[in-house]
């Protein structure tokens, strides 16, 4: 059409981070909650450091990967160029506006990568055994910090999904619960995505009753109040079931190229 004039990159990005917002707020007000109660972490696994930057400058804070080496690339990028931000706001008189970033841990988690992990991330979502809970709490105390996790499960009982069996959970989560050092903040899960589309529900609702399951056996305190559910195409039913914690990659960043697209059964996707 005459005077038409397609979205730049940037316009396209802010258009979709304030509809996922809407979708949100709009997810949480159906069930009694108010949208700021659920913490939207950006997957940014196929974007480019400019689109995260440029969610920064509008004031997102929460990011997440999947792979140990992506992560590390990307937190020193952005670090560099906050220091960079900052320092020319300082010159030329202004006050810096933009908070630091917050760094998620969202995929399998090696434990000969837990240090690095420790180093940058804010919380780690994918914690799912004993052993590296371990890990974890001799880096912190050598740290002199504490590290904040989740517990991963596989509610959903897909094998090509990461995670602790149900069983399993209570027993990880008191343990981590003993140490000094690591504080255990609640649960993480992914559902499987049946063609029926009532697998992510099922999943969510077996979640959340395992989540309360260990509130009530009075072993964690009130700081187990993170539930880390829901993807780009399940995030609302994520919500529905009380999840407060949402993970979006392709819905925010925009779908990948045809050869970096994932297949369906990995677990990282956003």
């Amino acid at each position: 059409p005459v005077g038409f004039s397609p979205m730049t990159a940037v316009e396209s990005l802010k258009a979709r981070y304030t509809e996922i917002q809407q979708r949100i707020a709009a997810a949480a007000a159906a069930r009694g909650r108010a949208a700021k109660d659920i913490l939207l972490v950006g997957i940014s696994k196929y974007s480019g450091v400019e689109e995260i930057r440029e969610l920064v400058l509008m004031g997102h804070r929460d990011f997440g990967e999947n792979q140990m080496q992506q992560l590390l690339q990307r937190s020193a990028m952005i670090d560099e160029w906050l220091a960079r931000y900052r320092s020319l706001a300082v010159a030329t008189g202004k006050r810096p506006t933009v908070d630091p970033v917050r760094w998620h841990m969202v995929g399998h988690l090696q434990r000969n990568k837990a240090r690095k992990a420790a180093d940058i991330c804010r919380l780690i979502h994918s914690v799912d055994n004993l052993g590296l809970a371990e890990d974890l709490q001799d880096i912190a105390v050598a740290k002199e910090t504490t590290i904040e996790v989740l517990v991963q499960v596989n509610t959903c009982g897909d094998r090509a999904k990461s995670g602790g069996a149900i069983p399993a959970a209570i027993h990880l989560v008191e343990s981590i619960e003993s140490m000094t050092q690591v504080k255990v903040r609640g649960l993480m899960a992914m559902a499987s995505h049946e063609p029926d589309g009532e697998e992510p529900k099922a999943t969510f609702a077996r979640t959340r009753e395992l989540f309360q399951e260990i509130v009530t056996t009075g072993v964690v305190g009130p700081d187990f109040n993170l539930l880390s559910m829901g993807m780009s195409n399940d995030f609302e039913d994520a919500i529905a079931e009380g999840s407060n914690v949402v993970r979006i990659g392709s819905a925010l960043f925009g779908e990948p190229p045809a050869d970096q697209a994932a297949p369906a059964t990995d677990p990282a996707q956003g």
